[in-house]
C-alpha cells in the first residue's frame, strides 16, 4: 500500500507559522526578574524622591512666611501697625475693626493659606523674635522637632 502525503500549499504554512508566532508570550521567570528589576529600583530611588518632597514643603512654607512677612509690611505702611496677635493673619485679608487706613486685602484671593502641611500659621505681635513672628510646626504639627518635623519660622531665614 502506498501512502500519498498530502501536500500543503506555501500559503497554509505561512499561516499557521503566523498563528504560531501570535500565541508566544512572557515565560513566568521571564516576568519575574522584570519585576525584581522594578522593585529594586523603586528601594534605590523612593527614598530620594520622598526626601525631595519633604525638603519642597518645607522650601514653600519658608516662600510662604516671606510672602506673608511682605504682606504684613504693607499693612504696617497703611495703617502704621502690624496687626495685633488677637487679630491676627486675618487682617491681611478683612478690616479690622474702625480702622480707616486698611487698604487692602494684601494677600492674592483674599484668604490667608495654611502651611503646606495643611495647618494654620501662628502668628504673634508683638513677638519673640522680632516685631512679629510667623510659625509653622512642620510635618509633625508640634513645637520644636527636627528634620521633617522642624519647625519653620520667619526669624531663621
Amino acid at each position: 500500500m502506498v501512502r500519498v502525503r498530502h501536500v500543503l500549499k506555501p500559503k497554509t504554512v505561512r499561516a499557521r507559522a503566523r498563528r504560531r508566532r501570535g500565541q508566544r508570550g512572557f515565560t513566568l521567570v521571564e516576568i519575574l526578574v522584570v519585576i525584581t528589576i522594578i522593585g529594586l529600583i523603586m528601594g534605590l530611588v523612593g527614598p530620594r524622591v520622598l526626601n525631595y518632597l519633604t525638603e519642597s514643603k518645607a522650601k514653600a512654607a519658608k516662600i510662604q512666611i516671606e510672602s506673608l512677612s511682605s504682606a504684613l509690611d504693607l499693612y504696617f505702611l497703611d495703617t502704621g501697625r502690624y496687626p495685633s496677635s488677637s487679630e491676627g493673619l486675618g487682617a491681611l485679608v478683612q478690616r479690622p475693626g474702625s480702622i480707616s487706613s486698611w487698604n487692602g486685602p494684601y494677600l492674592k484671593g483674599g484668604v490667608v493659606p495654611a502651611d503646606p502641611w495643611g495647618k494654620p500659621y501662628i502668628y504673634r505681635s508683638p513677638g519673640q523674635h522680632g516685631t512679629f513672628d510667623i510659625i509653622s510646626h512642620g510635618a509633625d504639627g508640634q513645637e520644636g522637632g527636627t528634620g521633617t518635623g522642624a519647625d519653620i519660622t520667619s526669624w531663621s531665614r
